[in-house]
């Protein structure tokens, strides 16, 4: 948003050139998350401990853990916030890859607000079942899927996957690239759940792949920089970065 604002007033004011930049949003878009993440995280917790939106924990988890019943749950809302605002004001707004990435992170943070509410209003630790998980995340999964392959522009679109650092493997997934595609997202979802649930650790893992993936984006939307790596370039990937940056700001 800010850069369709500002950056045009470039010819009259050159500081403002430096929203041409994706490294200059990326971090900016993470010094945002961050400062929308420590002014509204208190407030937050003071709400979810007034309305007692709190943990459940397991009986047959560490005994360890049970000195935990009560914290407050929920906080994924700030994260999320954090990110789609910070995004937002940062991100080239046309670019579909950005979009496609924030409907991504809705979609899961949708499904896990659910699996949250069922905790909160049954109180216990048990949430949606996995059946109840499952068919809205693959659902979800596959709308992406198909967004990448049919909305985000057929020009960037290619069943090819490439590995880093291995410049001459590359394989075709022709017809299972859809499938593929739904299945790294429910899984990575999941994963993600799981580690949050052995002792809160996820935030830090997704700091360290969002930083990565974010690098990786960048790396792929620069012509000079994938030409030297001999990676696939894609124009409007780079802007992906931004999103990326927002993530990682949001986990510190």
């Amino acid at each position: 948003m800010l850069y369709w604002l500002l950056y045009p007033l470039a010819s009259k004011v050159p500081a403002f050139n430096v929203f041409r930049y994706i490294t200059f949003r990326t971090a900016m878009a993470a010094v945002t998350a961050l400062v929308v993440s420590l002014a509204l995280g208190p407030a937050m917790i003071r709400v979810l401990k007034r309305f007692q939106v709190a943990q459940s924990i397991r009986a047959e988890g560490p005994k360890t853990h049970l000195a935990k019943a009560g914290t407050p749950t929920m906080g994924g809302l700030l994260i999320l916030f954090a990110v789609l605002l910070a995004t937002l004001l940062w991100m080239d707004l046309p670019n579909r890859f950005v979009w496609i990435a924030l409907g991504t992170l809705a979609g899961v943070g949708a499904v896990g607000f659910a699996d949250d509410f069922v905790k909160v209003t049954r109180r216990r630790s048990l949430g949606l079942s996995g059946r109840g998980k499952l068919v809205p995340q693959f659902l979800m999964a596959f709308a992406v899927a198909w967004a990448i392959e049919h909305w985000a522009g057929h020009a960037a679109f290619s069943t090819v996957v490439t590995f880093p650092f291995l410049k001459k493997l590359l394989v075709d997934l022709g017809i299972f690239y859809i499938p593929f595609v739904a299945l790294v997202v429910v899984g990575s979802s999941n994963a993600v759940n799981l580690t949050d649930g052995l002792d809160g650790l996820a935030i830090g893992a997704v700091g360290i792949a969002a930083g990565t993936y974010g690098i990786l984006a960048y790396v792929t939307g620069n012509a000079v920089t994938a030409r030297y790596l001999q990676i696939p370039y894609i124009a409007q990937s780079g802007e992906l970065a931004v999103f990326c940056g927002a993530l990682v700001g949001a986990a510190l």
